[in-house]
């Protein structure tokens, strides 16, 4: 690491196209060459971008919601898949690192959806596949739980990176996990979450946890967050007027770039769909490291120490297969590579 890399980064606040994969995927296309051609290698979108977030959570009864699971199940994609292939040409296609957040359908269940990271690197290859390990609150009527499997640092041009969904930044163990394995390059992928109680500041939790992680680690973050379009709110309200007071609360998102002293590096975007763009210099990294480094000199691994469970979770054992234990289903298994159906 004597040249620690030094690029720009892109935190897009953006709202998709809402339960169409197909045009959400084609937006943020639109977006990461948008981000490429201002100078961007890092590009970080929002927490399941494709295609969309659950809201209904929060607006409805459980009964009232069931529809909208299968329509959200119908509209989640397939890892991998061809708009998997689609965002790992466009990542190779402008060269950029690419995290992204999707609605992922399980391979076994038609109701297993996981709410996914993915990581992108500049050649296509899909690198990084992070499912949530717990969904927040209301989010449990839809998402299953990942596992520690995914709880990884990836090795990127843009230096090690690592990717958390919206609340998993507030899991402290999760962090330290990620900080532990050399991260240097925090993505932080959020929704807009005005359905929180009223006197919830959505905008200042997101800085507020963006600065603890950026500190505590000495690491730059890149936190994107969606917007809510108005065609969320008619599809989500419709004619309740109380819902859509609520969809349109202010300061219910905020995307930007934070670095090693917890501090934004330029102003951050709240609420608006745009892209902030920031330098970041990885050799920043290493002054504060000397003073407080808590995967380092500054902790004590003889009084703490971290176990993290890092084996696939599967929903069955076949006792034929080999050691008693399944090879589980993982979508890096066969897109670890840079190519893509259109090198066919």
């Amino acid at each position: 690491m004597d040249n620690l890399p030094r690029f720009t980064a892109a935190a897009v606040q953006a709202a998709p196209v809402y339960l169409d994969p197909a045009a959400t995927v084609d937006k943020a296309i639109a977006l990461i060459a948008e981000a490429a051609s201002a100078g961007a290698e890092l590009v970080v979108f929002p927490e399941v971008f494709v295609p969309g977030y659950p809201y209904w959570n929060w607006t409805m009864n459980p009964v009232q919601g069931s529809p909208w699971f299968e329509r959200l199940q119908r509209a989640s994609i397939d890892i991998p898949g061809p708009h998997v292939d689609a965002l790992r040409a466009a990542a190779r296609q402008y060269g950029v690192v690419l995290v992204i957040g999707v609605n992922e359908r399980a391979a076994h269940s038609l109701g297993v959806l996981y709410n996914t990271l993915l990581t992108i690197g500049p050649d296509g290859a899909l690198i990084g596949v992070h499912r949530k390990l717990v969904p927040t609150w209301a989010e449990k009527l839809t998402w299953t739980g990942g596992d520690g499997s995914s709880l990884k640092v990836h090795q990127t041009p843009v230096g090690p990176l690592g990717a958390l969904a919206c609340g998993e930044n507030t899991n402290t163990l999760a962090r330290f996990a990620l900080l532990a394995q050399g991260e240097l390059v925090h993505a932080s992928c959020y929704i807009a979450l005005p359905v929180a109680p009223a006197d919830y500041d959505m905008a200042d939790a997101i800085a507020v946890r963006t600065a603890a992680h950026s500190f505590e680690g000495k690491v730059f973050s890149v936190v994107a967050c969606s917007t809510i379009s108005p065609e969320i709110v008619d599809a989500i309200a419709g004619d309740d007027e109380d819902v859509r007071r609520m969809l349109a609360r202010p300061r219910s998102a905020l995307s930007g770039i934070f670095g090693p002293d917890g501090r934004p590096v330029t102003e951050p975007l709240i609420d608006t769909e745009g892209i902030v763009y920031a330098e970041i210099d990885l050799a920043k990294c290493i002054q504060p490291k000397q003073m407080h480094d808590i995967v380092g000199h500054y902790n004590r691994f003889d009084v703490f120490q971290l176990h993290v469970d890092n084996r696939p979770r599967t929903p069955v054992t076949f006792a034929t297969d080999p050691a008693h234990t399944t090879t589980p289903f993982s979508p890096l298994s066969t897109e670890t590579t840079g190519t893509t159906k259109e090198d066919a």
